[in-house]
């Protein structure tokens, strides 16, 4: 997958392309529904799908106060992008000039000068140029009026609980510790994405050596617990490439029994593995499914014993 950062970076020849604009917080089954359709389309016009997107939820800029935590970092979402089948990504940086550009030089500089738009998908809710002012009513009259179609994609809706598939609902999910329906809307399972650093190494004191993530991790972190799931080692590079995938008993939380980590973090003891050096390496960390909640124990020796328990228990749910 071809990676831009700046309209400027595409290729003069590009064109043309079949493009899906959105957030693509979490790249969910939602998201996927829209970028196959773009695939089909695209295949029948000898185009390329390109997905344009933000480096940020807008409202981190523009409204702050109310910006939900997203489900997928930058980095997270160029992997799941390409994985999706994207021909290429336009990750446009959403800074104060690209808030305030006017809906027609949106059109015309990003997708019809970079990207030779043939057809542009989008859902019924997109809005975009300065203060929202383009809809897509806007969007269908600069089609006209530049030579491209705008097709506006309908939501993928769960019949029975009567909702539409967002990364609101899956949001919601996640702090409720439920990743095994979070992995059934998202496609795969939920993932947080970042480097392992130094801890306390008590893990290693009592027996499970554990990777703690930096807390500048990528990704919406579950409710506080032990899951099941897996590591999966990705180097010291930029994190883009396969890696190697370890199963994993993973804890969330601020360590109750000794009441000295002050903020919530997220550490993955590998199953049978004492020597692993994973520090400096980034690693993306996979939730399959909750063990339990997170409690305080009375002492090292329950909290030892527990730990056993835990590990049986993720054998069993990964197998």
């Amino acid at each position: 997958m071809m990676d831009f950062r700046d309209p400027s970076q595409v290729p003069a020849d590009f064109g043309p392309s079949v493009v899906v604009i959105g957030k693509f917080d979490g790249v969910h089954t939602g998201h996927r529904a829209v970028i196959d359709r773009a695939r089909v389309e695209a295949a029948g016009r000898g185009a390329r799908v390109v997905a344009v997107t933000f480096d940020r939820n807008p409202l981190a800029l523009l409204r702050p106060d109310i910006c939900p935590p997203t489900l997928a970092g930058p980095t997270q979402k160029l992997r799941l992008l390409a994985d999706s089948g994207v021909d290429a990504t336009l990750m446009l940086t959403f800074d104060r000039a690209l808030a305030d550009l006017e809906p027609r030089a949106f059109v015309e500089h990003v997708l019809v000068d970079a990207l030779g738009v043939r057809v542009v998908m989008i859902g019924d809710d997109f809005r975009f140029g300065r203060a929202g002012a383009g809809t897509p009513d806007t969007l269908r009259e600069l089609g006209a009026e530049f030579g491209f179609d705008v097709w506006v994609i309908d939501d993928v809706r769960a019949v029975e609980a009567e909702r539409r598939v967002s990364s609101t609902w899956i949001r919601s999910l996640l702090a409720e510790g439920d990743v095994a329906n979070a992995t059934r809307l998202l496609g795969r399972p939920p993932a947080v994405w970042g480097e392992v650093v130094h801890g306390l190494k008590r893990g290693r004191e009592l027996g499970y050596p554990t990777a703690n993530l930096s807390a500048d991790l990528e990704g919406f972190i579950p409710a506080d617990g032990v899951y099941a799931g897996w590591l999966v080692d990705q180097g010291s590079q930029d994190g883009l490439r396969p890696g190697i995938r370890y199963a994993a008993a993973i804890s969330v939380g601020t360590n109750p029994t000794f009441d000295d980590v002050p903020a919530r973090q997220v550490e993955a003891y590998v199953l049978d593995e004492t020597d692993l050096d994973l520090y400096g390496h980034h690693v993306e960390v996979q939730f399959a499914q909750r063990v339990r909640g997170m409690v305080a124990f009375d002492g090292v020796d329950a909290l030892t014993a527990q730990m056993a328990d835990d590990v049986r228990e993720v054998r069993r749910a990964l197998t």
